[in-house]
């Protein structure tokens, strides 16, 4: 059974960082594209970042140049670096990764979520 479980999340100072990991267990199967997305209060989700296995990545452009996404393909793992947070940043961070079914299907599987609370 796929699980995701996320770690790292807490509370911090506005202009602190935190890094957040997504490690993956459950599963031999090859990773395709994993991720971020966070959901602040009173909010829809919201997409972060995501990375390729090859490591081309994305960004959500409000959060270009304070978020970075990287991974460990040996650990099947994610990670999310967040610098000179805001308060707006506070919210619940969920990481998500597609597994590889077929060359045209994927399967979406997500953590369960970490609390990020950023004060002021």
């Amino acid at each position: 059974q796929v699980q995701l479980v996320e770690s790292g999340g807490g509370l911090v100072q506005a202009g602190g960082s935190l890094r957040l990991s997504c490690a993956t267990s459950g599963s031999t199967v090859r990773i395709n594209d994993m991720g971020w997305y966070q959901q602040a209060p009173g909010k829809q989700r919201e997409f972060i970042a995501s990375i390729s296995r090859g490591g081309t990545t994305k960004y959500a452009d409000s959060l270009k140049g304070r978020f970075t996404i990287s991974r460990d393909n040996a650990k099947d793992t994610v990670y999310l670096q967040m610098n000179s947070l805001k308060p707006e940043d506070t919210a619940i961070y969920y990481c998500y990764a597609k597994y590889y079914v077929t060359s045209y299907r994927e399967d979406d599987y997500w953590g369960q979520g970490i609390q990020v609370t950023v004060s002021s």
